[in-house]
């Protein structure tokens, strides 16, 4: 397999990032003259391209495997990119990902008609936010994504955090410096809203033992997508999984429900193709 490190120009920042190339899949009729696609991975609040216990790691290897081209990336000032992450705000994030989607679409032999963004937790939000605003985006695989940005990361940093940067400017939440703009911009977004405007399929997963970011949100979710005009919606609940799909069979089972989704999305694709031919 091959995977290599690369350094992604975002304005004044350097976004560190992994690229998985597609291994070649022999026998796959209908790639439009081979062309791949392409996958691109959304980390959380404070997280990074690894993902904990390597969740991102093992993910893109998996889809790599599987003929996808894979990009995750770090968030400017999160794992090994330049910048401050409590500096920036969801905006910041939102342009982010775009310049990491030019970088994707500028590969070689990525189809532009087969766009995934994979976002977990707070990414999830970012990723919703992303395909609203970027048509290049065409599908959304949701991992125990956050429903209400501000209160739920407010749930995690403790209000306290908050307070302190209100008042005095900054806070510290896990050596990260958080500005009262951070949280600001987490108070002008609701995803639950916006998820509707977005025409693609989506697929959603979460587990029922998520301490962090509640079951709820996946039904909530589901019931949004599903009053679009357009594009499916499928839901996958895992039994005891927590926030990061911790153990090792919820981790084999969220990549795997994420792999045969993306699959299935495949094939749906190849026999249009054939049906047009």
């Amino acid at each position: 397999m091959m995977e290599r490190n690369i350094t992604i120009r975002h304005e004044q920042e350097e976004l560190a990032a992994s690229l998985h190339y597609p291994v070649k899949q022999e026998g796959k009729e209908g790639r439009s003259k081979d062309r791949v696609p392409l996958v691109i991975i959304c980390h959380g609040f404070v997280g990074s391209r690894i993902g904990v216990d390597r969740l991102f790691v093992k993910t893109a290897r998996e889809l790599a495997r599987e003929g996808y081209m894979v990009l995750r990336f770090d968030y400017a000032g999160c794992g090994e990119s330049s910048g401050s992450y409590g500096m920036e705000g969801l905006e910041s994030m939102i342009a982010q990902t775009r310049t990491v989607l030019d970088y994707g679409m500028s590969c070689v032999d990525v189809d532009p008609t087969r766009v995934t963004l994979i976002g977990h937790s707070l990414g999830g939000v970012v990723a919703i936010l992303t395909a609203v605003r970027d048509r290049r985006v065409k599908s959304l695989v949701l991992w125990s994504s956050v429903g209400y940005p501000l209160s739920d990361i407010l749930k995690i940093t403790g209000r306290d955090v908050y307070d302190t940067a209100v008042k005095s400017g900054y806070s510290d939440y896990l050596g990260y410096d958080f500005t009262p703009g951070f949280f600001d911009s987490l108070g002008q977004y609701q995803p639950l809203q916006e998820a509707v405007k977005f025409g693609g399929d989506v697929l959603i997963i979460h587990g029922t033992s998520d301490d962090t970011i509640p079951v709820d949100y996946a039904f909530l979710y589901q019931k949004v997508f599903w009053m679009r005009n357009e594009g499916r919606c499928d839901k996958e609940i895992i039994f005891q999984a927590d926030h990061t799909y911790s153990s090792g069979p919820h981790r084999r089972q969220v990549i795997h429900c994420t792999k045969e989704w993306l699959n299935d999305q495949e094939a749906v694709q190849q026999e249009w193709q054939h049906w047009m031919i």
